[in-house]
């Protein structure tokens, strides 16, 4: 089976609308997909009536977190959008994200870059607003020449407007998936630029917080990456998940559906 349990909308910082998700899903031959927006279940509005026969939908969500000071993304798959307490993570992720994006602006400001914070919001529409849309934003104002670009002068990890200290806590974050009915996901381990050692320590602590699951491969990445995390998810008894990671297309190294297969566990 064709399974991409990690992708974006324009519900938050990805391209395609949900419709349109759903129909390059088909098209790329998906057969199991979860939509996970970062912090909000706005793309499955009305969508139930719409999913195509070939495909079956999860539920799904990417909540943004920190865990000693490092900014951390869990993925709830299997969850009830409607439940109360995803709209309590959502209204709480939401506020954050406001007040996050403030701080990034005013940063950015203070490195001489005009205040981007309208543009970002114009950008993100009804979905939240997150670090990309800052980075189309300086692309449109021709600061600079592309999304990579600015996310390495300005946005990435340790830089000037990655900012992560109003997030809610891991804890919190997995109570409110696993409140909802659905499974903790540890998105992504390898974008997180941390040792072996201190990687395991956050994953024993997602464990110990109530964590189910692990990300072995998301998008395109090193196969002695996916070894590692693969033993990761035996050694703390962790389900094994897939995705793409898809925001757009065009994306470089990334496209809906194309996730290598699991290594056997």
């Amino acid at each position: 089976m064709d399974v991409d349990l990690h992708c974006h909308t324009t519900a938050s910082d990805g391209t395609l609308a949900p419709r349109e998700l759903l129909d390059r899903a088909v098209a790329n031959g998906v057969e199991l997909l979860s939509i996970t927006d970062h912090d909000t279940v706005d793309a499955y509005a009305g969508l139930a009536d719409v999913i195509p026969p070939q495909l079956e939908l999860v539920p799904g969500i990417e909540c943004s977190t920190s865990w000693q000071g490092v900014g951390i993304h869990v993925v709830g798959l299997y969850i009830a959008p409607e439940h109360p307490d995803i709209r309590e993570a959502v209204t709480a992720q939401r506020i954050a994200r406001r007040t996050r994006a403030g701080k990034i602006a005013r940063r950015l400001a203070r490195l001489g870059l005009p205040d981007l914070l309208p543009a970002a919001a114009r950008l993100a529409g009804d979905g939240v607003i997150g670090r990309p849309h800052f980075a189309r934003a300086m692309v449109e104002q021709d600061l600079v020449k592309d999304a990579s670009t600015a996310f390495r002068k300005y946005l990435g990890n340790g830089k000037a407007g990655d900012v992560k200290d109003h997030w809610a806590p891991l804890d919190e974050v997995i109570g409110w998936i696993r409140g909802a009915g659905g499974i903790a996901v540890l998105a992504h381990p390898g974008h997180y630029q941390l040792t072996r050692s201190k990687r395991r320590r956050l994953v024993a602590a997602f464990k110990a917080a109530g964590g189910g699951a692990i990300e072995v491969i998301s998008g395109r990445q090193d196969p002695a990456l996916t070894a590692a995390l693969a033993r990761d998810s035996v050694d703390f008894e962790l389900l094994a998940s897939a995705g793409s990671d898809f925001h757009r297309p065009g994306q470089f190294g990334v496209e809906l559906g194309a996730v290598a297969s699991l290594p056997p566990i």
